[in-house]
């Protein structure tokens, strides 16, 4: 493979559908996950499990293996932190209430931050937001689109910086679950917890170490060593913690959509040797090497 070339890889354990923040319906989802040369994945929509059915029963007649997932919102040491469950029970009750107890302060969150921009002049915001959603679960990237879609703003940027983001006149504080609390349901309902791009959170060395420390000492079972929305130099180092404290290793894509601005489906670089693949706890086996 040239250097050229994107790497590509067999497996993809993070991508989001229509029923969170991704712009494909599920059926597509996986229909491209197969045209892009995956063969096992992993649906991790955010804060619901709305679409898994779905997917698993397209995965199964379109010859790939499936890994049922959720991407929860939670918060650590005053930080947002996003937490991967794979191989959950879906019909878990604690899970269940869980994610509802979260999708009810989207709810809410919407409404409030719709409130809030009808106060500066720009009326039928979460209306318009839920249209471009297609889903209950409607997060800030949906009211940008639609801020954009109807012309108070150039792209999404824009909208973070003149109405969403933080110390804005339509910011909403986020009020997530604390990372212990989604590690539990995880764990309840059969999964493995995953550190979701830990790259992204822009902490010390010394402190991702600490967040590493906590959520394994709560029951959390891997990190997320290679994503397409951290950088690749991030790799190796995240590896070489995922080996010292005895954490498996999982990648993802966080692949969103064509148009959207992460990687690709399994356009990933493979794991570095000598970690353990989350997969392998849940009963797959792939190569770590990447596919051609």
């Amino acid at each position: 493979m040239s250097q050229s070339t994107p790497p590509r890889s067999a497996v993809d354990l993070h991508m989001h559908s229509l029923h969170s923040d991704g712009s494909m319906l599920v059926e597509d989802l996986v229909a491209r996950v197969v045209e892009r040369g995956v063969r096992l994945m992993a649906l991790t929509d955010h804060d619901n499990t709305a679409g898994i059915t779905t997917a698993a029963t397209e995965a199964e007649r379109l010859g790939i293996d499936f890994i049922p997932g959720v991407e929860i919102s939670s918060e650590w040491s005053g930080i947002g932190i996003h937490i991967v469950g794979l191989g959950i029970d879906i019909q878990n009750p604690e899970l269940q209430m869980g994610l509802e107890r979260i999708m009810e302060f989207r709810d809410w969150r919407a409404a409030e931050i719709s409130r809030l921009l009808d106060n500066a002049g720009i009326p039928g915001a979460e209306a318009g937001a839920r249209k471009l959603a297609g889903s209950r679960m409607v997060g800030r990237t949906h009211f940008a689109r639609w801020l954009k879609d109807s012309g108070y703003c150039r792209d999404n940027g824009e909208a973070f910086q003149r109405w969403l983001g933080r110390g804005q006149m339509a910011y909403v504080p986020s009020d997530w679950i604390p990372m212990r609390d989604a590690i539990s349901w995880i764990r309840l309902a059969g999964g493995v917890a995953v550190v979701a791009h830990p790259g992204r959170y822009k902490l010390s060395a010394e402190r991702l170490r600490e967040l590493f420390v906590e959520f394994r000492d709560a029951g959390g079972g891997a990190i997320e060593v290679s994503s397409g929305s951290q950088a690749a130099a991030d790799r190796e180092h995240l590896a070489k913690l995922a080996r010292q404290l005895n954490l498996a290793a999982s990648l993802g894509s966080d692949f969103h959509g064509p148009e959207i601005g992460h990687a690709e489906l399994g356009q990933l670089a493979p794991l570095p040797v000598g970690v353990q693949p989350v997969w392998e706890c849940l009963g797959h086996s792939f190569p770590l090497s990447p596919v051609h």
